[in-house]
């Protein structure tokens, strides 16, 4: 059912959870996973900032190879892409435009117990505003 799967991440590790939870859906379904992070462009040219955020994509690049390692380990690999944009809105588009069949990302705690009560979490902006299924990893 969940055959193409997007893993949005900020390159931290709390996002290693939620990508070993895509590589097990993907095992049963003899899947794939996307890896996707979004960059934020300053509210400047991008042209005056080019080296800038080339160095920050290069920085993406490792840092998701690093969070596939799971999935390495596993003969699944997967692929990687580095977009620009509002992270919540390029998230959505993009799982939307390239057909992905879940989306899975970390999400907060929440609660008496929990970590933030701040409900406009990146999650769950997604969560809301997708058209496709997304699976919160807490």
């Amino acid at each position: 059912m969940f055959e193409r799967i997007l893993v949005p991440v900020d390159l931290t590790e709390k996002n290693r959870r939620a990508v070993e939870v895509a590589g097990s859906l993907a095992e049963l379904a003899d899947g794939s996973v996307t890896l996707l992070h979004v960059i934020e462009p300053l509210d400047l040219p991008f042209e005056e900032l080019e080296d800038f955020y080339s160095r920050l994509e290069e920085k993406a690049a490792d840092a998701m190879y690093g969070l596939a390692e799971s999935l390495r380990e596993s003969d699944r690999g997967a692929d990687r892409h580095v977009i620009y944009g509002d992270r919540a809105t390029e998230i959505v588009r993009y799982a939307d435009e390239n057909d992905f069949d879940i989306v899975v990302m970390t999400s907060r705690r929440f609660g008496p117990e929990g970590q933030t009560r701040d409900w406009a979490t990146l999650s769950h902006k997604v969560a809301i505003m997708s058209q496709t299924p997304v699976l919160l990893v807490k």
